[in-house]
């Protein structure tokens, strides 16, 4: 148990490696954010897969001060919330989606100029932010795994979920690399290209559908 100041900051250490062992499984599924990134990665190289990453983990950030503050209970016991965010979320992948195709359908010459950064950064953070899902996640996630004995619960919420966001992010820059450097190998084979675009939309298009059939569940 890591205490600073008095105040219990992680739990038990065979508590909190088994938190470690379960965050790291749940953060190598593939979801929206994932996908995002490996799309990020694909049209803009390496920078903007990076930086789709890190957007993804300041989105999670968000995340983890809700479930600090208890504002994600609002969404737990809301359904007019939860239904507004999902469905905003949704709208949002299905944009992702068509931009995708978009992109492909200029010539190779006329392509258009790599995104700026603070733009796939700003978009990677509303993918995970305008996901309600994570909100409730985390909502439920990480209180499993706190001292119920603990002096100041919401003080190991935050660390433990630092912890998860900081394995997420890097688990995702990890992805973005190797994304990067398959597109790299292939990006002369146009039609390659092409089907991973269509893929990626395919597959953002599928997730913002499930978003938006999604239940609002309490674990």
């Amino acid at each position: 148990m890591l205490v600073v100041g008095g105040i219990e900051l992680l739990p038990a250490w065979p508590v909190f490696l088994g938190f470690v062992v379960a965050g790291l499984a749940l953060n190598i599924v593939p979801g929206a954010d994932m996908t995002f990134v490996i799309a990020s990665a694909a049209r803009g190289g390496r920078r903007d897969g990076i930086v789709a990453a890190l957007g993804i983990g300041a989105g999670a950030l968000v995340h983890i001060c809700a479930a600090v503050l208890g504002l994600s209970a609002i969404l737990a016991s809301s359904q007019a919330a939860f239904d507004l965010i999902k469905y905003v979320g949704a709208a949002y992948l299905i944009w992702i989606a068509i931009s995708l195709v978009r992109a492909g359908g200029a010539p190779r010459e006329a392509a258009a100029p790599r995104a700026i950064p603070s733009r796939v950064f700003r978009a990677a953070m509303l993918v995970n932010i305008l996901n309600p899902k994570v909100a409730l996640f985390f909502l439920a996630f990480l209180p499993q795994f706190v001292d119920q004995a603990a002096s100041v619960p919401a003080a190991q919420i935050l660390c433990l979920g630092l912890w998860f966001d900081l394995v997420g992010t890097l688990v995702n820059i990890a992805v973005a690399l190797v994304a990067a450097g398959a597109a790299a190998r292939l990006r002369e084979v146009t039609w390659i290209g092409r089907a991973a675009r269509w893929f990626a939309a395919t597959i953002m298009g599928a997730l913002a559908v499930q978003l938006a059939l999604a239940a609002r569940r309490q674990a």
